[in-house]
C-alpha cells in the first residue's frame, strides 16, 4: 500500500453574482451545497481508520490504570455515545452527491461506511435508529424510530452486497482515496471480507432461516474476492505531516499511570510470543538488572482486578512494564487496520471450524500467525528481526501455540481466538472485546459479579429529544426501564 499524504483544508468556493438576480447576493459563498465526494471520502477514511483509543484494551485485560479507577477496566462504565451519527451525516452527504454525478464507486464506498458505524453502534447498544435516521433534513424526522437489532444486521449486509456490486467492473477513477489510491478492486476484497465479520458476529443465529448466515458466508467465500495478503490490508498508514500522524503520537496518558495487564503479558510470555518485545517495555528492574530485550523474564504487568493504589506501589517499585514507547514517540508507527489479512484469516479458521466453509481450518490459523509477524516485520522499526519468516514457524510449535495439540472444537476455538486477540493490540478497535463476549475466548480476569458489560446505556440526550422510542426500544429489548449494561442483545442471545 503507497502512503497517501493526508490534506484537511478549507475549499474556496469562487461564486459569480449576476447583478440582475438579486436572490444570489443573499445566499452564503461558505454553504456550499455541491461538492465533489472526493474532499468528502478523504475525511470520512480518515476518521474511520483511526486508532479508537485505549478503552477497549483496558475491557480487553490488555492495559491497568494506576493513578486512578479506570472505569473500562473495572467494568463499571455506563453511558454510550451517538457521536457516530455525526460520521453518518457526513456520510449521507457523500452518498447524496454520489447520486448527483451518478458515481458507483463512490456510492458503494459510501453504503461501505454507514455498514461499518451501523454496525459499530448495534453492538454498541442493540436497537437502533437506522431506517429513520439521518432524515431530518430532507424528511423532517427529527425523533427516529428504533429498529431491532435484527433488522439492522439485515440492512447492514444489504448494504455491503449492494457496494460489492456496484463496484464489479468499475474503472472509476476513485479519487480523494487514502486507503487503497483508488484501487476498487481493492475496496471489493474489504468490502466482501467485511461482510464475513459481520456474519461471524451472528454465529448464534445459524438457525435463523431469513438470516442464512452459514450459507451466506459460505457463497461470499466462494465467489467474492476477499483480502488475500497484508498488501490487502484496510489499513491507514501514517506519515510525518501536521494532521498526518499516528493517532496516538504524544499522548499524554502513555508516560502517567498507563500500564501492561498481567494476564496479557503473561499470555504472551508462555507462549514465547516475541510481539511482546513489540507491544512494550522491560521493566525499570528489569533494565538495571541488564536483562535483554528479548528476555521473556523481563516483562511484568499488574493485576486488573487489585485496587489501583496497589498496582501503582508495584509499578513505583519498577515491576510493571509499560506500552512501548514507539507507539506515542513515532509519529509513522504501524499503519491502523480497520480490518486486516491476518484478521480475515482467523475468521475463516472460524468458520472452518465451524463447518461454514470446505477448507482447513490449520492452514487459514497459521495464515493468521504469519500475517501478523509479517506485518510487524514490515512496520515495527528495529524490532523486525523478532517477528521474521522463522521466527513465525518456531512460534507455530510452541505448545501452546500448535494447532495439531487442540484436539476438540472448543480447544481449537480457543486457539484461534486467542491468537486472533494478540493481533488486537491498538489496532482493530473493540473487535476484541465482542469477540470474547460472543465466544468466551479467551477468558478475561474479572471480580465476583463483575462480569464483562453486554452493551452501554443510551445516551442521556435519547432520552430527552427522542423519549417514546427509546422508551419503546427499552421495553421491547430488556423490559420496561431496564437500560442496564449487562443486559443481553439480541445478537447474543
Amino acid at each position: 500500500m503507497k502512503q497517501i499524504k493526508v490534506f484537511f483544508m478549507f475549499i474556496g468556493i469562487a461564486t459569480i453574482f449576476g447583478c440582475s438576480d438579486l436572490s444570489d447576493i443573499n445566499e452564503n459563498p461558505n454553504n456550499v451545497s455541491q461538492t465533489h465526494p472526493q474532499l468528502l471520502l478523504t475525511e470520512i477514511a480518515f476518521r474511520a481508520f483511526q486508532v479508537e483509543g485505549t478503552g477497549a484494551m483496558y475491557a480487553s485485560r490488555m492495559l491497568v490504570q494506576t493513578d486512578g479507577e479506570n472505569n473500562y477496566q473495572y467494568y463499571n462504565w455506563n453511558r454510550g455515545s451517538f457521536g457516530d451519527y455525526n460520521r453518518l451525516r457526513d456520510i449521507t452527504k457523500m452518498m447524496e452527491e454520489a447520486e448527483r454525478i451518478e458515481s458507483n464507486a463512490y456510492k458503494a464506498l459510501a453504503k461501505f461506511f454507514r455498514s461499518y458505524y451501523f454496525y459499530d453502534l448495534t453492538l454498541t447498544f442493540g436497537d437502533i435508529p437506522y431506517s429513520d435516521a439521518l432524515k431530518g433534513e430532507d424528511e423532517e424526522i427529527y425523533t427516529p424510530s428504533y429498529d431491532t437489532q435484527k433488522e439492522v444486521f439485515v440492512g447492514i449486509l444489504n448494504e455491503l452486497e449492494e457496494a460489492n456490486n456496484l463496484l464489479k467492473d468499475n474503472n472509476e477513477i476513485i479519487a480523494g482515496d487514502i486507503i487503497y489510491n483508488g484501487n476498487a478492486a481493492q475496496w471489493r476484497k474489504l468490502i466482501n471480507s467485511f461482510r464475513l465479520k459481520v456474519l461471524l458476529t451472528l454465529s448464534g443465529k445459524t438457525s435463523d432461516a431469513e438470516l442464512n448466515v452459514g450459507n451466506t458466508f459460505a457463497s461470499i467465500f466462494n465467489n467474492q474476492p476477499i483480502i488475500e495478503s497484508n498488501d490487502d490490508n484496510g489499513q491507514l498508514v501514517f506519515i510525518d505531516q501536521d494532521g498526518s500522524r499516528y493517532t496516538e503520537f504524544n499522548s499524554s496518558g502513555y508516560g502517567s499511570g498507563m500500564y501492561m495487564d498481567s494476564t496479557f503479558v503473561r499470555r504472551l510470555q508462555d507462549r514465547k510470543d516475541p510481539r511482546l518485545f513489540i507491544f512494550c517495555t522491560t521493566t525499570k528492574n528489569a533494565k538495571e538488572a541488564g536483562l535483554a530485550e528479548d528476555d521473556f523474564n523481563a516483562y511484568e504487568g499488574g493485576n486488573p482486578l487489585a485496587p489501583y493504589a496497589e498496582v501503582n506501589d508495584k509499578a513505583a517499585q519498577g515491576d510493571v512494564s509499560k506500552v512501548n514507547l514507539r507507539y506515542s514517540t513515532d509519529p509513522t508507527t504501524e499503519p491502523h487496520n480497520l480490518l486486516s489479512y491476518s484478521e480475515t484469516e482467523f475468521i475463516l479458521a472460524e468458520a472452518a471450524l465451524r463447518g461454514w466453509i470446505a477448507s482447513d481450518a490449520k492452514m487459514h490459523y497459521e495464515n493468521g500467525v504469519k500475517a501478523s509477524f509479517e506485518f510487524y516485520n514490515d512496520y515495527a522499526k528495529g524490532y523486525g528481526s523478532y517477528v521474521d519468516t522463522q521466527s513465525a514457524e518456531s512460534y507455530l510449535s510452541e505448545p501452546l501455540v500448535n494447532f495439531d495439540n487442540a484436539t476438540t472444537f472448543e480447544e481449537q476455538l480457543e486457539l484461534v481466538m486467542t491468537q486472533k486477540y494478540f493481533t488486537s493490540f491498538l489496532q482493530s478497535g473493540w473487535r476484541m472485546y465482542f469477540d470474547q463476549l460472543r465466544t468466551g475466548y479467551p477468558e478475561f480476569a474479572q471480580a465476583a459479579g463483575a462480569t464483562p458489560p453486554t452493551r452501554w446505556i443510551y445516551p442521556q440526550g435519547e432520552y430527552l429529544q427522542n423519549t417514546q422510542n427509546v422508551s419503546e426500544a427499552i421495553t421491547r429489548q430488556f423490559g420496561e426501564g431496564n437500560d442496564k449494561i449487562r443486559e443481553t442483545p439480541w445478537w447474543l442471545q
